[in-house]
């Protein structure tokens, strides 16, 4: 009698199962790896914040996601590329960490591309007059009051384009973690040096 191993006492499995995930959270908007933490930042002064995963590319080893070129955190990522990302998936109880390199694509054929796949209710962030963080007098959404309301058309979203910038995110390493009541399991997956490894979680 043959008995299965489960997925998660295979690390070459577990590999599989992680860009699975990353994979499905690029088009299903309820999955929980769709909305990951990056976090930047130099020397003791570390940032943290929720992004939308754009891209997974396992050929490449890259995530992706889009910012505004006037974000703090693209001056940040300027000094310092060094970043990480933290996705979670509560039902599944897999945490997964990444340590990657950021390269800023901004008015290239990586932000083209990615631009006219952009939706024109999502290009409504990239029409703010003034970068994301600049202060104000009063409650505001950066908008006039016309884009404010969706009142306007795709060719007139192209304004946007200027501020658009896209973040891959070239995975240097990735370490996985299964929560389970029976055992946690834990492996790191090092990219840059080819080498995979069970951890004690």
């Amino acid at each position: 009698m043959s008995t299965t191993v489960p997925y998660y006492e295979d690390i070459s499995e577990i590999k599989k199962k992680i860009w699975s995930m990353l994979t499905d959270a690029v088009t299903n908007r309820s999955s929980p790896f769709r909305i990951p933490v990056f976090s930047c930042g130099i020397e003791n002064d570390i940032e943290s914040r929720i992004v939308v995963l754009r891209k997974s590319d396992e050929q490449n080893n890259l995530v992706q996601f889009h910012s505004d070129i006037r974000s703090d955190k693209i001056k940040i990522l300027e000094k310092n590329p060094n970043s990480s990302m933290l996705f979670y998936d509560k039902d599944e109880k897999i945490q997964v960490r990444l340590k990657v390199e950021a390269i800023i694509n901004h008015n290239n054929d990586i932000t083209k591309q990615a631009w006219q796949k952009t939706q024109h209710i999502s290009r409504k962030c990239y029409l703010v007059d003034k970068g994301p963080g600049t202060e104000s007098d009063i409650p505001t959404s950066g908008l006039k009051p016309e884009l404010d309301n969706f009142d306007y058309t795709k060719e007139q979203s192209e304004e946007g384009y200027k501020n658009f910038t896209v973040i891959q995110c070239k995975i240097k390493s990735i370490e996985w973690l299964y929560l389970a009541a029976k055992g946690h399991r834990r492996a790191r997956f090092d990219v840059d040096n080819n080498k995979d490894a069970w951890l004690v979680p």
